[in-house]
């Protein structure tokens, strides 16, 4: 998972600008070119992506709180477990928690392929259907649709085909995603 720890107290000029005007140049970025998503109406819990190639998470609801984690990871599959006016406490695939602006936010949903060996993906929702290629831990995928009989249709770059939902994080066993 490609997640950068700043520390809360920065001792060198570098750090300190990282901690100023990363998340502010990455929220500012957002809030000009995020449309209202459901993502800021839908009640926790729920699963979202990260919107943005660079996304703040702090320890509390707000700017001034200390920073948790740069995330820099684009549709990387988020639970939202609360909500604060325009933050969400999210947890991430490896379980940590932060506070994040809801416009780095979407509701686009994506799903993480479990830690383990590859996965298949397959060219129907079928075990015995023909496996088109095989996913490596960690890869990140967008869904398209699940039906809630254990299959979604995942697109990993220019790839596609249906994965099982117990081989994915980001998706529940029996969840029906349109």
């Amino acid at each position: 998972m490609s997640k950068l720890v700043i520390p809360a107290k920065a001792g060198t000029r570098r750090s300190s600008f990282l901690l100023r005007w990363v998340p502010a140049f990455a929220g500012m970025t957002m809030m000009m070119v995020a449309t209202p998503t459901l993502a800021q109406e839908k009640q926790p819990p729920y699963w979202a992506s990260i919107a943005s190639g660079q996304a703040m998470t702090h320890t509390g609801p707000g700017r001034k709180y200390p920073n948790v984690w740069l995330y820099q990871r684009r549709d990387l599959p988020v639970r939202v477990i609360k909500k604060y006016e325009t933050w969400r406490l999210i947890r991430d695939p490896d379980g940590a928690e932060g506070w994040m602006l809801v416009t780095l936010l979407s509701d686009r949903r994506s799903a993480i392929v479990r830690p383990g060996d590859p996965r298949p993906i397959r060219a129907d929702p079928d075990g015995s259907a023909k496996i088109r290629y095989m996913a490596e831990q960690g890869v990140v995928g967008r869904i398209d649709h699940c039906k809630g009989d254990g299959w979604c249709r995942i697109e990993i770059g220019t790839k596609e085909g249906y994965i099982r939902t117990s081989d994915l994080w980001g998706v529940a066993g029996n969840e029906v995603v349109d």
